[in-house]
């Protein structure tokens, strides 16, 4: 099998791209990895295959595939590489895009200087639909990892994340405590890990451990998640500047977690690199 392909970025979180709607596409677990493989393969992040819409309200329907090749169901980041890769293809010549992916819908903004708006959608915080192994909601969890306590703040952005808040990004345990608690065995589902500085009321720096991948230079969604647990603790306003190691996002929620309007926006670039081919 021919696969031809694009490789996109967003802030330096990578993409292998593919078009499912002009060329048929079937790919197991264990040939996404192998595809993802920086020194066999092409190398990815994730994997982002683009099929036609699944419901009537919307534009595209995508898949997400970690580099382990296991599935996700929603990628921020992702979500702006795919709104332009349809557009610059001539998949699309809308502005605004109704995507889907296995459990989000979201709205895409083609903005004039080049930048993404993504509709994000709700947070979800109620442990079941994170999922998180708790009886009750709350703003803060504790959690055991590595023989030490951490409070951390948990929600489902379209797939699990946690927040931890720490005095310095720099020296934050991304890889050590940001592996054990991805595969804490109160997030059945595995968990993306965030590593949460406050710079000021408008200013967050962020790492970001993805499950099924590693630390990442940029993570949309967990982006998302940050601020929403920063606006929650009352450390920041309702728009926020999200510093990540490959660039910024700036990421808006008001903080009404009761209003059903009440969706987390977030604005950032999309950057095509190359195209290729690759035999399978």
């Amino acid at each position: 099998m021919l696969l031809h392909f694009s490789k996109m970025h967003g802030l330096g979180n990578d993409f292998v791209v593919l078009d499912g709607i002009n060329q048929s596409v079937y790919l197991n677990r264990e040939q996404v990895a192998r595809l993802s493989n920086r020194n066999f393969g092409i190398g990815f992040d994730q994997l982002l295959l683009i099929e036609a819409p699944q419901h009537p309200n919307t534009d595209f329907h995508f898949k997400i595939f970690n580099a382990d090749g296991s599935e996700s169901g929603h990628c921020g980041n992702g979500a702006r590489c795919v709104a332009k890769y349809v557009r610059q293809r001539g998949l699309s010549w809308k502005r605004e895009l109704q995507l889907s992916t296995s459990t989000a819908t979201m709205q895409a903004v083609l903005e004039d200087n080049g930048l993404v708006t993504i509709n994000m959608g709700m947070p979800r915080f109620e442990p079941e639909q994170i999922p998180l192994r708790y009886a009750q909601k709350s703003i803060s969890y504790s959690l055991e990892v590595e023989g030490l306590r951490y409070q951390v703040g948990a929600l489902s952005m379209g797939n699990p994340h946690c927040v931890i808040k720490v005095d310095d990004i720099d020296k934050a345990p991304v890889h050590k405590i940001g592996r054990a608690m991805s595969q804490h065995s109160y997030f059945p589902e595995q968990t993306n890990v965030g590593f949460m500085q406050i710079i000021d009321r408008e200013h967050i720096k962020l790492r970001v451990f993805e499950r099924g991948v590693g630390e990442t230079l940029a993570c949309g969604s967990g982006a998302c998640a940050a601020m929403v647990v920063s606006r929650l603790q009352q450390l920041t306003e309702k728009r926020v500047k999200v510093s990540l190691p490959g660039g910024s996002l700036w990421i808006e929620w008001s903080g009404q977690t009761n209003q059903d309007q009440d969706r987390v926006s977030m604005t950032g670039p999309a950057k095509w690199v190359f195209e290729g081919q690759i035999e399978l």
